[in-house]
């Protein structure tokens, strides 16, 4: 019972931190986009 929550557990913080790394990599690339705006108005 035990072994099923920690694996539970383990699954959930791996799909988490997938999703975290996805969300600040976008995140990067939209900065990185505007940035480039900016330059070219500059």
């Amino acid at each position: 019972m035990i072994r099923r929550i920690v694996m539970a557990a383990a699954i959930g913080s791996l799909a988490l931190t997938a999703a975290a790394c996805n969300t600040v990599s976008g995140a990067g690339e939209d900065l990185q986009s505007a940035s480039d705006a900016v330059e070219e108005e500059i």
